[in-house]
């Protein structure tokens, strides 16, 4: 175990991609010629969305067999450093809830990743649209919350190499036809060592509204970074609302200090998705806001991990669950509202990382 994680770190952290690396990696080479024809030369009608690090394709390849196709961009100076963590990594880790990487392809400049196709697009696609939101029942919704915790522990427990995402948010998280969620977009992701549970960067790189006050600060990441970004994932889900660019009332300042102000005032079912009145489990919504809340409390160390979040999620007993401590925010007047931008620390922090965030754009 600890040798071919010492050998998958190796690989990771040099800063080139040699001929002898392709033969660590556990999927087959595609070669560019093909690439280029299954998605008409990366024409704008195959295009399926854009990505952290570059636009993402459709292509139909011989027999009609549908991959997802992301071409990174070759002027974002990170690109082999995504670029590599996602085919070493992806190719590593197998589970119902993971993207799975079906090839890649380097060629020149051109660094090419190759997926299972998702019909369905990405999580944010559908919670956050007034149409489509209505084919999200609670029972589905429920559902993909459960299947995100359990790919999620497949990461931090279950797998052969233990690790963060670090970039978990809803637009990272990819629908099968059948609805079954998938997380996706391993280009930030780092692996721990053995029993470790944290580490430390100095570049901070991650999204507006998704980080854990720790890491957006200090550069201190965790498990419980990855558990405070599936917190907010789960309240967006149970309230169809954005946490950043949705509320305007000076009293909260994202969708966390909402629902925090109805949790106290007895009123959390309140944050419900008006569109899940007649489908809820009203218990089972409570349930989720609750441990939601627990997922965003400010102290890492208070944030259960996540097999005690698919517990309590799963579990039918009435034992009630602990009451959350106040969620951190994320102070809005220190982070512009610049997609991709690096920016200076506040003046609170004396830390010398650097910072990129990424913003998801507004509803």
């Amino acid at each position: 175990m600890y040798d071919m994680e010492r050998s998958v770190k190796s690989f990771l952290d040099s800063s080139e991609f040699k001929e002898g690396d392709k033969k660590g990696i556990d999927v087959p080479v595609f070669n560019l010629e093909s690439i280029l024809e299954a998605t008409n030369y990366f024409s704008n009608e195959n295009k399926l969305g854009e990505g952290g690090f570059g636009p993402v394709y459709k292509g139909i390849f011989l027999g009609g067999q549908e991959i997802a196709i992301k071409r990174l961009s070759s002027h974002l100076g990170q690109g082999l450093e995504e670029f590599k963590n996602e085919v070493v990594l992806i190719a590593k880790l197998q589970h119902r809830n993971l993207v799975r990487l079906l090839g890649y392809c380097i060629k020149g400049d051109e660094k090419i990743l190759l997926y299972e196709y998702m019909a369905n697009k990405s999580l944010d696609t559908f919670i956050f649209d007034r149409t489509l939101c209505l084919s999200l029942d609670w029972e589905k919704r429920f559902d993909i919350i459960l299947g995100i915790a359990r790919g999620l522990l497949y990461l931090h427990q279950d797998s052969r190499l233990r690790i963060i995402h670090r970039d978990l948010k809803t637009s990272n998280i990819l629908l099968d036809e059948e609805m079954n969620p998938k997380i996706s977009d391993f280009g930030l992701a780092r692996i721990v060592k053995g029993k470790e549970t944290e580490a430390n960067t100095m570049r901070i790189v991650g999204t507006y509204g998704y980080m854990s006050p720790k890491y957006a600060l200090d550069g201190l990441f965790s498990i419980k970074s990855d558990v405070f970004s599936f917190g907010v994932i789960v309240l967006e889900i149970v309230s169809g609302k954005r946490n950043t660019g949705f509320y305007q009332s000076k009293q909260a300042l994202n969708l966390l200090g909402y629902a925090w102000r109805l949790w106290n005032e007895e009123k959390a079912l309140d944050l419900m998705d008006q569109t899940l009145i007649e489908s809820c489990n009203r218990g089972e919504v409570f349930k989720c806001i609750n441990v939601g809340f627990l997922c965003v409390q400010e102290d890492p160390r208070d944030r259960p991990n996540v097999s005690n979040v698919l517990s309590m999620l799963t579990n039918e007993a009435t034992t009630p669950l602990p009451n959350p401590k106040e969620p951190a925010f994320v102070a809005k007047k220190w982070i512009s509202f610049a997609p991709s931008s690096s920016f200076d620390k506040p003046e609170t922090s004396h830390s010398n990382n650097e910072l990129t965030v990424s913003t998801e754009p507004g509803r």
